[in-house]
């Protein structure tokens, strides 16, 4: 029988000067965390209200929490809060979309590489290289935790790539073939019954992927059966994708 312990959450505020404004961070710490001298690999999740239950309505919550705890994952999770409808979209896309704008990423990235992540492994039992680094989203947060792998792989060694915008820009696609070689491990996931582009354009990346990988191992993709694009779909495939990138069996 599993030890009935469970995994706490913290919660703190940084400032981030690449984005001009104050961010609220959310820590997931595993119910180990307080009795272990050994690092805990990071897994960064954007859109933190909704991985911690402090998103606008229940519906909306990927309750990490709570599968955490009843995973006994061993894993420190990282929420960051969005930018909300101001900036959300801003922050989370590489590049700019003639109807929806964005394009400031990169911003978003340096404040995670260079303000956060530093600041995490100097308060947390962390860690710190990047193949105990993940990074993961959904939607435009699926888009920038691709990018990211392929932008920074010295800091990025796994990605959660759940629903990806792929279709904001298709200069995603002019960055990977610019890649020699993806050393890193990536983690496909959307439904079948979100938009028209979202499977063709996942398989088309997978493709590129596939080309650049030394090992088809390090990529896997998982097409949900009457998926749908929301937080049901993201949520109940979160701790499958968790277990495949941290390499953690259940």
């Amino acid at each position: 029988m599993k030890n009935k312990e469970i995994g706490t959450v913290e919660e703190f505020t940084i400032e981030a000067p690449q984005l001009g404004r104050t961010k609220t961070i959310w820590v997931y710490l595993p119910y180990t965390y307080n009795k272990s001298q050994n690092g805990f690999p990071v897994i960064y999740m954007h859109d933190g209200q909704n991985v911690f239950n402090h998103a606008e309505s229940h519906k909306r919550d990927w309750h990490a929490e709570e599968k955490l705890n009843d995973l006994h994952g061993n894993a420190i999770v990282i929420g960051i809060e969005h930018g909300g409808s101001t900036h959300r979209i801003d922050e989370m896309t590489p590049y700019k979309n003639e109807k929806y704008g964005g394009g400031h990423a990169d911003d978003y990235l340096d404040f995670i590489i260079h303000t956060l992540k530093p600041y995490v492994d100097g308060h947390f039992l962390t860690l710190p290289e990047k193949e105990h680094t993940t990074i993961f989203g959904s939607s435009v947060g699926g888009l920038i935790s691709f990018y990211a792998l392929l932008k920074f792989p010295d800091v990025f060694g796994n990605a959660g790539v759940f629903s990806p915008s792929f279709w904001f820009s298709d200069e995603i696609y002019e960055l990977i073939k610019e890649v020699d070689k993806i050393t890193g491990r990536i983690y496909f996931m959307a439904g079948d019954h979100e938009s028209q582009a979202m499977i063709p354009d996942i398989e088309k990346m997978e493709k590129l992927v596939l080309q650049r990988v030394a090992n088809p191992k390090q990529l896997c993709k998982k097409i949900v059966h009457n998926g749908h694009h929301n937080e049901k779909l993201w949520r109940k495939q979160f701790i499958a994708a968790y277990q495949w990138l941290i390499k953690e069996e259940n």
